[in-house]
Formats: structure tokens, sequence, C-alpha cells
């Protein structure tokens, strides 16, 4: 058994620091350049299992070098990937990313292999998933098997996280029902029309996901913290102010923390505490997995 089962995209992340964005049409010369295992799923999953979850991650690689890198470093991190697929007919994901001097990104994603990760894949996992206290999944694999997995979720009464990322709309089918939505601020405003920039925008936009029928709404602020709502409860979580180097997964250590914190009985509270902590820590390093802290760094 597995407390916490991962569903979701792994990459390999090829990334090149510069002092800006070049315009479009514009060469520029960049800086260093670093190669380092990602994916949104991935990074979510070695940050879960960093904080001392025990996690499952389901995913889908080529039969290539990354995906054989890939796999090493998931045994490295003490995850189990025995629903982890390779698939002979097309190549492991990539994603390739630019930081500029201020440790903003800009990434672009060849999805490969994770573009089939299909709802047949899912139900061959099907026990290991019922026998989970929290699942996570995101946005790098395709929206019907997303979906399939959260209705299956249902089905089966357990708690799903769906971090909405990379952004995108979603059905109302989705939302109702499902256990928690995990938002950034553009992701929110996608999803609900509503632009959120303070607390007040983030909580009009948390009263559009309960409505719809979300049980748990977290929007993730940036380095502003993150606004927690439910029917029964709300709240905000200031960040710690730390000099950002490279924000490329933030939003996935955050996630990964948030599921291992929920997954060992800590409130909504405590877990997102511990999600911020982790996230502020990851952003002053370079990197996705890379940056995720052990928990004995967090104090």
């Amino acid at each position: 058994m597995s407390d916490i089962v991962v569903i979701g995209s792994a990459n390999t992340d090829m990334v090149v620091k510069t002092s800006r964005f070049p315009e479009p049409g514009e060469t520029i010369i960049g800086g260093d350049f670093f190669m380092f295992p990602g994916g949104k799923g991935a990074n979510q999953a070695v940050a879960a299992a960093r904080l001392g979850g025990k996690v499952s991650f389901i995913s889908k690689v080529g039969a290539d070098v990354f995906g054989t890198q890939s796999k090493e470093g998931f045994i490295q991190e003490n995850i189990n990937i025995d629903h982890l697929i390779t698939d002979p007919n097309h190549p492991s994901g990539v994603a390739l990313i630019t930081v500029n001097a201020e440790g903003e990104n800009e990434i672009v994603v060849a999805s490969g292999a994770n573009a089939h990760l299909t709802p047949k894949d899912i139900d061959q996992a099907s026990s290991l998933i019922a026998s989970a206290n929290i699942i996570l999944t995101q946005l790098e694999i395709p929206i019907k098997t997303v979906g399939y997995l959260i209705q299956l979720s249902k089905d089966l009464d357990k708690k799903l996280i769906l971090n909405p990322a990379p952004a995108q709309s979603l059905e109302d089918e989705s939302l109702d029902g499902l256990y928690c939505i995990t938002p950034n601020q553009t992701e929110a405003e996608l999803i609900t029309g509503i632009k959120v920039d303070s607390k007040e925008q983030a909580n009009q936009a948390a009263n559009y996901l309960l409505e719809k029928g979300v049980k748990h709404v977290v929007i993730t602020m940036g380095p502003h913290g993150s606004f927690y709502k439910s029917k029964t409860e709300q709240f905000f979580i200031k960040a710690d102010t730390v000099k950002a180097i490279d924000t490329t997964a933030a939003g996935d250590v955050y996630n990964g923390a948030l599921a291992t914190g929920l997954s060992v009985g800590r409130s909504w509270r405590d877990a997102i505490i511990l999600a911020t902590k982790a996230a502020g820590i990851s952003v002053t390093r370079m990197g996705a997995q890379a940056s995720a802290p052990m928990l004995e760094e967090i104090v």
C-alpha cells in the first residue's frame, strides 16, 4: 500500500540560464546549460517522497535513454514504479526551459509518451489507487484520462487532489464532488473567470469552485502565499520572503508537500504551511526535482 499515488507526466528538462528572454525572432547568447529530470507528475512524486511520503507513481515514458534515466531516478528516491509504463512507440517527454536573471521561466513541453497515458492504463492500477490515502494528478497527461481518474476516485470514495496545471478549462462534471483543487492565480482565473490579484478575489474564486462542488480549494499566490477555503473554514498562509533563482517546480513541490501532509493526517493549515515552506526552499535552487527539499530541511 502507498499513502500517496501520483498520476502524471515524466519529462527530462533542458534548461538554459539567460539574462533575459529573447524577443520573437531574436537569438541571444545564454549562459549555463543544465539537464534535470522533470515533468509535473514526477516532480510532485519526488517532492512527496523526499518529505517522507510513501509514494507510487503512475506514468508513461519512452523506450529511450531519458526513460531509463527517469526510472533509475525514481528508484533512488524510493518511489514505487510498478505501474510506470514503457511505451515502445513514443519518445519520453522533454521540456525546454529558459530561466532569466530574476528566476522566472518560460517552458515549452513536447509531451511524447505522456500524451498516451490512457484510461486503460489507469484501470490496470485501480487496486493501487483504491488503497491510497491521497491521489494527486495534474494536466500534463490527456484530459480524458484525468477525467476518468477523477470519476474513478469519486466511485472509490478516494481523496484526489487536482493540480490544474498547465492551465486549461475544466468541465463542471470534473469539479462536482472533487476533493481538492490547487490552482495558481492564472489557473484560477481561467477556470472561474475571476481575476485573482488579492485575497478578496481569491475568496470569490474559491466560492465559485465550492459552488461547483469542490470540497477544498487551495489557491496559490506565488510569493504572497496561499488562500484556503472549504464550507467550514478559510484562511491565508503567508509565504516566507526568499531570493528566487528558479521557480520552475515551485508549484509541483507545493503540491507534493501538501499531499504528504494530508496523507499523514496533518490539518489543512499545517499541511499548507508545510507546502509553503517546501516551495519556498525549492525556488532558491536550480532544477525541478533537484530543488525539492528533504523533510529535515524544513524548520
